[in-house]
């Protein structure tokens, strides 16, 4: 997965948050990243299509 690094950022972020404090945030994060995850393996399952210079996938949010 090409976006895993975006997963382990967001884990980082929640243990740094979780260790100072700030457990609203840390919280939010955990929730952020269940949303990435999602996002991310409904991306995977959706097939790329070409519209003219632009690419976008069917469905995709504009």
């Amino acid at each position: 997965m090409q976006n895993e690094w975006l997963l382990d950022v967001l884990s980082d972020l929640k243990s740094f948050a979780g260790a100072n404090g700030l457990y609203r945030l840390s919280h939010q994060l955990d929730e952020t990243r269940a949303v990435a995850l999602s996002e991310m393996s409904s991306c995977r399952r959706e097939a790329p299509v070409a519209m003219s210079t632009d690419e976008r996938r069917v469905g995709a949010d504009t």
